[in-house]
């Protein structure tokens, strides 16, 4: 048999000869798009709204806030450009930082109120067996009332010779008080109005986040002994830890923008005791027409609030590291 020719080093000839390379072939046809990015369009599409109304409602009239405080302008003649002017003014205004002190005053007395109270009845309603639903659903029906209606309802409640508070005062054989009428009884009477309606909303946020804590780690508490107190503080009050921040984050910002009760009930009255920084903006703009300081003050307030929210964000990140979660 013959053999095949062969190179030098004993390879066969027939290897010098390669085939070709195959060139891959790119297919430059338009792919369509996959699962994955036909719910990212679909998030996108349902996102569209929402984030065209905070762009045209929440961040579009901050922007012009801050141009506008830039300027002097009553809302009859052009405006006129005068830079950090209205800013210069707000640093020594009196009046101002006086109302910012009230609303400080306010936010204590609403918000510990406020989470206090809610905390307190949700617990109660945890511990209920029978009409649970029906006591959560009246201690919710002041937050479906209206601000104004709810500003009516205790300025009734408030009067001094013919309200419902100061009849019990008298038929106990106490003198009448004087809620909205006294510069040191004003404010504090406006918080437990603006609590009132508020406390439902928030007591059934705390009750859904009492109900998602297992109930091993109370039978667990209960066999060890431990009684009411101790499971409250040991158990609910630590696991509740995301909720609180979140309770307190959002009445803080609600505390700040407090105007209607205030409007309704005292008009910023007795002696501007109740002259909040919403309710001093308002007068600025709408009673002295000053569109262009008022537009700082809210600019001011606004940052007032960020860096508040922000702050208690930073805790309570701070609180979890240093728990160890």
């Amino acid at each position: 048999m013959r053999a095949s020719p062969r190179l030098e080093g004993g390879a066969p000839i027939f290897q010098r000869f390669k085939s070709p390379r195959r060139v891959p072939i790119t297919d430059t046809a338009p792919r369509s798009i996959g699962r994955r990015g036909r719910e990212n369009l679909f998030a996108y599409l349902m996102l569209a709204p929402d984030l065209l109304g905070l762009a045209l409602f929440i961040f579009a009239p901050i922007v012009m806030a801050f141009i506008v405080s830039l300027h002097s302008w009553d809302a009859l003649t052009p405006m006129s450009y005068i830079g950090l002017g209205n800013y210069a003014t707000l640093l020594a205004d009196s009046d101002w930082w006086r109302s910012l002190g009230i609303t400080l005053s306010y936010v204590l007395m609403y918000v510990s109120l406020t989470f206090c109270a809610s905390l307190a009845l949700a617990v109660f309603l945890a511990s209920m067996r029978n009409l649970q639903e029906f006591f959560r659903t009246l201690y919710f029906i002041p937050f479906a009332i209206s601000t104004v209606v709810s500003g009516m309802i205790w300025l009734f409640m408030y009067n001094d010779k013919n309200g419902y508070l100061n009849a019990g005062i008298r038929a106990l054989g106490l003198p009448p008080m004087r809620f909205l009428s006294n510069t040191s009884q004003a404010l504090p009477s406006i918080a437990v109005a603006t609590a009132w309606m508020s406390v439902g909303y928030y007591t059934i946020i705390f009750l859904t986040a009492i109900k998602d804590i297992p109930v091993s780690y109370y039978e667990a508490a209960r066999l060890d002994g431990a009684n009411a107190r101790q499971v409250f503080f040991r158990i609910t009050f630590p696991l509740l830890r995301e909720v609180n921040a979140f309770v307190l984050i959002i009445t803080t910002i609600a505390s700040f923008q407090v105007f209607d009760q205030v409007k309704i009930m005292t008009n910023g009255g007795p002696a501007n005791a109740t002259s909040v920084t919403v309710f001093y903006v308002y007068r600025q703009c709408f009673e002295f027409m000053k569109l262009g300081y008022s537009s700082s003050l809210a600019f001011v307030l606004f940052v007032v609030i960020f860096l508040v929210s922000i702050a208690q964000i930073k805790l309570t990140h701070a609180d979890r590291g240093s728990s160890g979660e």
